[in-house]
């Protein structure tokens, strides 16, 4: 006779997810404390080594600092662990309210990305180009797609464009940072197509850096990838800020 099967113990609520959610949604912002100990077993009727558990977890990412005496209080930014894969794919869940986290995010692809097109437009091989225009074409295909699923696919497709370009630039940590980057070029790209105005005006302004990549015309593709960038921006309503983007701008026309 064969014995029942036990049923699957239910997983514990998460805390770390719980506070995840409402750190990078921007509910509780830097310097904020977060609820206490105490507080968060009774919310969730789980024992206190699991709930300090969890706050390790967030430590271990730099996202919450423990202070003697007063609680946990929520880091500035730029001590969190921002390219560890789970702060990544909690940044994509949950950071779209946040603006802050957003320009961030934007001043650094316009840091980086203008330069990876270029070293792109003078690296690219045949099978990156495939790579490259079978991403444009999927983003084609979408373009006009009114449905959730439609415009998801697009979005897809428009990561898979920037990733592509990443792995054109044929440097070993560029490539490797742009599946690390994902999640957060993901979230941008997302965001900004459902927010943009002109999507057919999008769609060609990543046309131009397939072209000048295509052509190998760095200082074309260069600006290029800045157009897209300028795009991505407006359609989220964030001034970017600061970057090394003008230094390289005067380099480039100083070279003309």
């Amino acid at each position: 006779m064969t014995s029942p099967k036990r049923s699957a113990r239910p997983a514990r609520p998460s805390v770390a997810e719980y506070l995840a959610e409402a750190i990078f949604s921007g509910r509780y912002q830097p310097g904020d404390f977060v609820p206490k100990e105490i507080d968060l077993c009774e919310q969730f009727a789980i024992n206190r080594s699991a709930v300090r558990s969890d706050l390790r977890q967030l430590v271990d990412l730099g996202i919450i600092a423990r202070i003697s005496g007063h609680g946990s209080k929520v880091r500035d930014y730029e001590e969190w662990n921002i390219l560890d894969p789970t702060v990544t794919a909690w940044m994509t869940r949950y950071a779209s309210p946040n603006p802050r986290i957003q320009r961030e995010i934007l001043a650094f692809r316009l840091d980086v990305e203008p330069y990876v097109a270029m070293m792109a437009a003078s690296r690219a091989k045949a099978l990156d180009l495939v790579a490259i225009e079978t991403a444009l074409e999927g983003m084609s295909g979408h373009l006009h797609g009114a449905s959730a699923e439609e415009r998801q696919r697009y979005s897809e497709h428009d990561v898979a464009f920037h990733v592509a370009i990443f792995k054109a630039s044929h440097n070993i940590v560029w490539a490797q940072l742009s599946h690390i980057l994902r999640p957060s070029i993901h979230l941008l790209v997302e965001t900004s197509n459902d927010s943009t105005a002109d999507p057919v005006a999008s769609f060609e302004r990543h046309r131009r850096v397939m072209e000048a990549i295509r052509t190998r015309q760095p200082r074309e593709a260069f600006l290029a990838a800045r157009e897209v960038l300028r795009g991505t921006a407006e359609a989220l309503g964030i001034e970017p800020g600061d970057s090394t983007l003008g230094s390289w701008l005067e380099l480039s026309q100083a070279t003309d």
